[in-house]
């Protein structure tokens, strides 16, 4: 992998990341995954979202997991995950397992890279398996840092036959200071990974974003990110907040 990424050199890779952002399909909880992992690292993780559509109930989603650092390369983190929609109360939804692999040492080529792995059992058991993977790539640019992921997802043994999907997220921010950074986030759906949707059956959300971390000694720290989203891929532009808040040890 690491000759791979030393040959394809700045200009490929920003070839490759162009002929990618054109459907990992995202739920309002859902977060942007960057490749480093921290070795004996420990986090508690909590996810909110809630998605508003224009002239209907909205949709509310949350998960709660602990992760470790496996290795200098390998983080693991499992995940309860609940939902609430058309109105109805907060319900069990998913226990999710997730696997990232650091892929490249950070700053020793033009991108660091990561791979991500999950694994979702939902409560209906209709749904069968999910299995979401994909690459992750990231860049600095002086305060500046760049990351873009594209995800395939698929659901196994489901009760009804399901092609496989292809989207992406990106995200940019600026570290203005380590309490406070500030950027953007978008998320992308966009069909089948073979036969990309129509334009009106893709989705486009994106919006400003803010990120931080209040080191609290040692090993300690809370970290935060949150992004309020439109999706420009309908008529409607309906909005999505998410939010994320991790405590390391």
């Amino acid at each position: 992998m690491k000759a791979l990424v030393k040959k394809i050199g700045a200009a490929g890779a920003m070839t490759m990341i162009a002929l990618c952002v054109q459907n990992a399909v995202a739920g309002p909880a859902d977060y942007v995954y960057t490749p480093a992992v921290e070795h004996g690292e420990r986090e508690l993780d909590f996810k909110l979202g809630t998605r508003n559509p224009s002239g209907e109930a909205s949709s509310s989603a949350a998960s709660i997991g602990f992760g470790y650092g496996a290795t200098e390369y390998w983080f693991t983190e499992l995940y309860a995950k609940y939902k609430r929609a058309d109105g109805n109360g907060t319900a069990f939804d998913a226990v999710e397992w997730e696997n990232k692999f650091q892929l490249t040492k950070p700053g020793e080529y033009l991108f660091d890279v990561g791979f991500i792995t999950e694994i979702e059992r939902p409560q209906d058991r209709s749904e069968g398996y999910e299995i979401k993977f994909g690459p992750l790539f990231q860049t600095d640019f002086g305060k500046t840092q760049l990351n873009l992921n594209i995800l395939f997802e698929r659901n196994y043994r489901a009760a009804e036959s399901n092609p496989m999907r292809v989207g992406y997220q990106w995200q940019a921010k600026y570290r203005w200071t380590q309490a406070f950074e500030f950027g953007a986030q978008g998320f992308g759906e966009l069909g089948q990974w073979n036969r990309l949707a129509p334009r009106s059956e893709q989705s486009h959300r994106f919006g400003p974003a803010i990120f931080g971390k209040f080191p609290l000694g040692g090993r300690h720290a809370i970290k935060y990110n949150a992004a309020y989203l439109i999706d420009m891929g309908d008529a409607t532009h309906n909005n999505t907040l998410r939010a994320q808040v991790e405590y390391e040890f």
